[in-house]
């Protein structure tokens, strides 16, 4: 009988005959067996005859057992002919269609089809189609195989394998920079995603036009994590067009928390008149109105250039349209107003008229234009202190430095730091504040502030808000001028939940004061998030 533990086991067995080693036992087993006949003398030619019994060998197989692959089995090594090229030789020579001719057996240098697949980027050799890319007069001819481009993309498969499919031994794609199909045919051929800040906006397209999702969420990936002031206006721009949500949300989230830098940037000329409407009509810019409308001229400047109208006036007005109007001119300060808008020559006589009015008349004229102010963004302020104090030997300013190291787990906009005041009373302080990463200055500001001598926290303000990016350490720094006693906070905490973002606090080297985690100076930071 058959053990219960035996019945129980999971694998599979079966018999597999080895015919050689049954052969081979017979041979060696019928010279014995005359062998001994011969000497014995035995004459029982029935025993003589009789073959050896047939051997088998019993073999387990779990059915869990994990399969191995060829990577596994076959673990890389380095070709052992010095002639033989590696696989990233073929990458760099077939970027420029260099068509290196394999060496004999190459095949075998390679243990994954990845491998051996990627020998065939860009390479003539067994190419059954061909691709020029490009406009004219950049064009690029670039060879490809049908069945590894159908394997990779849905598009590529209906275009040689479909009901519609044409067999066309060139096929021209006028509409992709040749460099960005490169990557996607890198990415398709050898499973490696290679983009660079110059072609990622070119390889989006490209692996959006040719359906090659993961490829396409890479791109974005990069340009999130590449994301600023300079390029998110551009960006926005194209992500409506591309139809990636995420990423749009991303840029609003930069434009709306540092407008000014955006509307300042070059990249904002660049933007379609649809996203121009978007981002005047926008509720949460944090700008003021006079810079938004200058950014406004600086784009209707560049659009007459690319509509090839002449630099005028009245052409400026003409490209922008209904746009002007969303434009919040009554919001503005009377001295921007006075001395920017007023004297643009882009509003008409009457329009300058009735702004004035606005300001200075109790019975207001109707405009076209929006009256009511921007909402801008709610700073938030992180408070790391759960008390402060003050005595009678500090806290004291000597031209010495107070700074604390700090990380978020979100990316934010470090607006500006609280600071405390004196505690002898209302007093004027002078403060260098700073931020950096790594050593690096990313925003400094010299400014005053107002301390009415209560315990309360005072704001200085970057000029312009700065990117945090998350799980990065960055160090906050003041130096501080005015009355030589002022408050400090005591019974720190090392990590604060601030809304939906948690701040964590370190001591910097760079504190020479006495400010640390558990007490001293800079108890706030104030953000956008």
């Amino acid at each position: 009988m058959v053990d219960d533990k035996e019945k129980n086991m999971k694998c599979l067995t079966f018999f597999l005959m080895l015919p050689e080693t049954v052969k081979n036992r017979s041979k060696k087993s019928s010279k014995k067996t005359n062998s001994s006949s011969s000497s014995s003398g035995n004459s029982s030619g029935g025993s003589n005859s009789k073959l050896p019994p047939v051997c088998y060998e019993i073999i387990t197989l779990k059915t869990k057992k994990k399969k191995k692959m060829a990577a596994d089995i076959f673990p890389r090594k380095k070709p052992a002919s010095s002639s033989s090229t590696t696989v990233q030789q073929y990458h760099q020579q077939n970027l420029s269609n260099n068509n290196l001719i394999p060496a004999p057996n190459w095949q075998g240098l390679y243990p994954t089809i990845r491998e051996r697949n990627a020998v065939m980027f860009n390479n003539d050799l067994m190419a059954d189609v061909h691709f020029v890319v490009g406009p004219p007069g950049g064009t690029q001819r670039l060879p490809g195989h049908k069945y590894v481009l159908a394997v990779g993309s849905s598009v590529f498969h209906a275009m040689f394998y479909g009901e519609l499919a044409e067999d066309k031994d060139e096929i021209r794609i006028p509409d992709v920079e040749p460099a960005a199909f490169l990557a996607m045919l890198k990415y398709i051929y050898c499973d490696e995603i290679d983009l660079a800040a110059d072609t990622v906006l070119a390889t989006l397209y490209a692996a959006k036009k040719y359906i090659v999702p993961h490829l396409a969420r890479a791109c974005v990936n990069f340009l999130e994590t590449s994301l600023s002031a300079k390029n998110a206006c551009v960006l926005l721009s194209q992500s409506c067009l591309f139809e990636e949500p995420d990423l749009t949300q991303r840029c609003w989230e930069v434009i709306d928390a540092q407008a000014e830098l955006a509307l300042k940037s070059e990249g904002f000329c660049d933007i379609d008149f649809q996203t121009l409407e978007s981002i005047l009509r926008r509720e949460t810019l944090n700008a003021k109105e006079i810079v938004v409308f200058e950014a406004a001229l600086n784009w209707a400047e560049v659009e007459c250039q690319r509509q090839d109208l002449a630099l005028s006036i009245e052409n400026k007005r003409k490209v922008l349209g209904k746009a002007l109007y969303l434009i919040r001119i009554p919001t503005m300060a009377l001295d921007d107003f006075a001395n920017g808008a007023a004297q643009s020559g882009v509003l008409t006589l009457n329009e300058t008229n009735d702004i004035f009015l606005w300001y200075t008349a109790a019975k207001k004229p109707e405009l076209q234009f929006v009256s009511k102010a921007r909402k801008g963004l709610v700073p938030q302020r992180c408070h790391r202190f759960q008390s402060c104090a003050y005595r009678s030997n500090q806290w004291r300013y000597r031209g010495r430095c107070d700074s604390i190291q700090f990380a978020v787990d979100k990316r934010v906009f470090i607006a500006g730091f609280g600071l405390y005041g004196s505690s002898c009373g209302s007093a004027e302080y002078s403060a260098k504040i700073e931020l950096k990463r790594q050593g690096v200055v990313l925003g400094q500001n010299l400014s005053k502030y107002f301390s009415d001598g209560s315990s309360n926290t005072f704001p200085v303000w970057f000029e312009y808000p700065v990117q945090i990016e998350p799980d990065t350490f960055y160090t906050a720094s003041v130096i501080l001028d005015g009355n030589e006693l002022s408050y400090f906070g005591q019974e720190g905490m090392t990590e604060v939940q601030c809304g939906k973002v948690t701040v964590q606090f370190q001591c910097s080297s760079d504190s020479t004061n006495g400010t640390g985690v558990q007490g001293g100076q800079i108890p706030e930071l104030i953000f956008y998030a």
